[in-house]
C-alpha cells in the first residue's frame, strides 16, 4: 500500500501502530530497529508536521545521545516565585522537530513501514490477533496493536477514578519591542504576581515559560497548572498580554500561536487488556511536571525489544500483551505514578501565594532530587525521601496545605503501598 494509502477491506500486517505523532513514530522507530515493520493507521499524514513545542532538560537528552537533535540550548536557566530569581544551573534544550520527526520517519520507512489512512473507531481480538476498524468500514488485521493516537484515544480501556485534570497553555513565537525575557535566557517558571490586582490573585494562578530563540525573536508561553476544568486558553491569552503590558513590552509579530491542552491525571489502563498503548494513551504524561518527551525517547527501547522477542518467540498474543503492559508499567514504576497524582491532588488546591512558596522550597532542593522528580528518573525509595524532605524543609502555609488527605489522595496513598495492575 502506498504511503496515502487508504484502509479499506480486510488486510494484515504483523504489528500495528495507531497515532501518527511523536509517540506513534517513537514506538514504531523503535520497532523498525527489531527488524519489524509497522503499519501506522491514522487519519493525519505522519510526515505533518507537529504543531507543538518540546522542550528538555539538557543532561537527559545528552544521557540518550540525542543532543544533536536540539533547536536551542540555553545554560541560563532561571525561575522567579519571588522578587529574586532562582538559578536551576542545569542546561534547558529546545527540540528540533523537524530533525526528530525526520528521524523517526527514516527509520520506519527504511524498514518498510507503510501509513494506512483511516479514523480508527475500535479494536476486535480473536484468538490469533486484533482487528483494527476504521469509519470507512475498513478493517486490519495484526498480531499486536500498540494505540499511540493520544490521550483522547477510543480504544484504551481504564478505570476512571475522579476529574481529570487539564494543564493548558497558550503561546506565541515572535518579536517583540523590546526583549520580554533577557537575551539567552530560559524562563521555566515565572509566577511573580506583580502584575495582578489583589482580586486576580485568588484565581487559578498560571506562570510564564519563556525562551529567547535568538536573533530577536521570543517564544512566550502563559500556562496554568492542572486543573478540572482547565483555565481557557481566552484567558490564557488575556493574562498574558496583562503580563507584557505590565513590563512596557509589546508584540510586533506573531509568527506562530501555540495552543496546549493535555490531561495530567488520567487513572492507569487496565494492565490486564489485549490491546497496548503508549504515550498519553499509556498515560505517560508526567502528572506532576507534563514532560513527556523524555519518558518516550527512555521507554520505547524497552517496549520494542519486548514486543519484537515475543513475536519472534511466538508468544500467544495475550501473553505478549501481558508481557509488554509489565515492561512499560512496572510495579515500581505504577508506585511512582501514584505519588506524583497525590502531589498534583495537593497543588491544585495551593492559592497563588502557597504555590510559590512551595516551588520555591521544591527547587531549593539538592539538583539531582528535583531534577530526578522532574524527569521521573528516581527511584521510589529516594523520590519519597526528596518529598519528606521537602515538607521538611517548608514554610508553615506548605507543610499545612500537604497534611490531611482526602477523597482521591486516600485512594493514590494505597496505591504506593499496592499499586494497580498485575
Amino acid at each position: 500500500m502506498s504511503r496515502s494509502g487508504v484502509c479499506s477491506g480486510p488486510a494484515s500486517d504483523t504489528i500495528i501502530v495507531i497515532g501518527a505523532g511523536p509517540a506513534a513514530l517513537c514506538v514504531a522507530a523503535e520497532l523498525a530497529s527489531h527488524g519489524l515493520s509497522p503499519g501506522l493507521v491514522s487519519p493525519e499524514d505522519p510526515h505533518k508536521p507537529w504543531p507543538n513545542t518540546y522542550g528538555i532538560w539538557g543532561p537527559e537528552v545528552d544521557a540518550l545521545g540525542l543532543s544533536h537533535l536540539l533547536a536551542h540550548r540555553w545554560q541560563d536557566t532561571v525561575s522567579w516565585f519571588g522578587a529574586e530569581p532562582t538559578h536551576h544551573r542545569i542546561d534547558y534544550g529546545l527540540l528540533d522537530r523537524e530533525a526528530l520527526q525526520a528521524l523517526w520517519l527514516d527509520s520506519w520507512r527504511g524498514n518498510g513501514g507503510q501509513w494506512h489512512r483511516g479514523q480508527v473507531l475500535g479494536v476486535r481480538h480473536d484468538p490469533e490477533g486484533t482487528w483494527v476498524m476504521t469509519a470507512d468500514g475498513g478493517e486490519r488485521r495484526a498480531r499486536m496493536v500498540i494505540d499511540a493516537s493520544g490521550h483522547a484515544s477510543c480504544c484504551v480501556q481504564r478505570h476512571a477514578d475522579g476529574p481529570v485534570a487539564g494543564q493548558a497553555a497558550y503561546g506565541v513565537v515572535g518579536r517583540f519591542d523590546r526583549p520580554p525575557v533577557a537575551e539567552g535566557r530560559f524562563v521555566l517558571m515565572d509566577f511573580r504576581p506583580d502584575h495582578l490586582s489583589p482580586e486576580e490573585t485568588h484565581a487559578p494562578p498560571s506562570f510564564l515559560y519563556a525562551m529567547d530563540l535568538g536573533e530577536g525573536r521570543f517564544f512566550l508561553e502563559e500556562t496554568s497548572l492542572a486543573l478540572s476544568p482547565p483555565v481557557a486558553f481566552d484567558e490564557l491569552r488575556r493574562r498574558l498580554h496583562r503580563r507584557l503590558a505590565y513590563g512596557g513590552v509589546e508584540i510586533t509579530t506573531i509568527e506562530h500561536e501555540e495552543f496546549c491542552l493535555f490531561p495530567m491525571n488520567p487513572a492507569l489502563p487496565d494492565l490486564s487488556q489485549r490491546l497496548l498503548a503508549f504515550g498519553g494513551a499509556a498515560s505517560m504524561v508526567h502528572p506532576a511536571s507534563g514532560y513527556l518527551l523524555g519518558s518516550l525517547l527512555r521507554r520505547a527501547p524497552d517496549l520494542a525489544a519486548c514486543v519484537a522477542s515475543g513475536l519472534a518467540q511466538g508468544t500467544p498474543p495475550q501473553d505478549l500483551a501481558a508481557q509488554a503492559w509489565q515492561t512499560l508499567w512496572p510495579r515500581e514504576r505504577r508506585r511512582r505514578h501514584a505519588l506524583y497524582r497525590f502531589g498534583l491532588e495537593k497543588l491544585m488546591r495551593f492559592p497563588e501565594a502557597r504555590l510559590r512558596n512551595f516551588f520555591a522550597t521544591f527547587f531549593d532542593l539538592p539538583q539531582e532530587q528535583w531534577f530526578g522528580f522532574l524527569t521521573d528518573t528516581l527511584p521510589s525509595p529516594s523520590l519519597l525521601g526528596a518529598m519528606l524532605q521537602l515538607f521538611a524543609r517548608a514554610p508553615g502555609d506548605v507543610r499545612q496545605g500537604l497534611l490531611l488527605p482526602e477523597g482521591r489522595e486516600l485512594r493514590l496513598l494505597s496505591q504506593l503501598i499496592n499499586p494497580p495492575g498485575p
